[in-house]
């Protein structure tokens, strides 16, 4: 008796084995399949994209060293009085990084603020996608009053979208007024 249950159970075992296999790859092909429509849905996830410009009355290659050199993004990146950036990193190429530290000036709160660099042409555009994946684009273009500086980003999720454009419009015009005065 003992002999013929030993060829049943490994019978048995290497059912039971098959079954589990086609178990596994059918989980592994549902996450699969969830895997590509998460990619999808994140590749044609449409953005509001917020526009901010200025026309800064400075020559471009002012504006431009005043708007890329962290000793200067440190002197006008800001929204508001109460809020300043004590650090900035800039490797202003593509592929570059750059990271700039704002914060309340009374330390009650802080974040960073940071990405990489998908598009470089001195003086004129820079495109870049921040840390959360969303993308910048700014444009220098000359005219009769000065260089104007449009920059255009894709909206986050949080906050609304007035908010954003008015946070972003006063860093602009703080901008303005640091690159005019100096």
């Amino acid at each position: 008796m003992a002999a013929n249950t030993l060829p049943q159970t490994a019978l048995l075992i290497a059912v039971f084995t098959q079954y589990l296999f086609h178990i596994l790859v059918r989980c592994l092909q549902c996450k699969q399949n969830i895997i590509t429509i998460k990619q999808n849905k994140m590749e044609t996830q449409n953005r509001t994209v917020i526009t901010v410009e200025s026309i800064i009355n400075a020559p471009v290659v002012k504006v431009w060293d005043y708007w890329t050199k962290p000793e200067h993004i440190t002197q006008w990146c800001a929204a508001s009085d109460d809020w300043h950036t004590p650090r900035a990193e800039n490797d202003l190429r593509v592929g570059g990084n750059f990271s700039s530290r704002m914060e309340a000036k009374d330390g009650s709160f802080g974040f960073d603020f940071g990405g990489v660099y998908d598009a470089v042409t001195e003086h004129e555009y820079i495109e870049y996608t921040l840390g959360d994946g969303r993308k910048v684009k700014i444009t220098f273009t000359d005219k009769a009053d000065g260089i104007e500086v449009v920059e255009s980003f894709e909206a986050e999720d949080t906050n609304p979208e007035e908010m954003q454009r008015a946070g972003w419009q006063a860093i602009m015009d703080n901008f303005k007024k640091y690159t005019e005065a100096n």
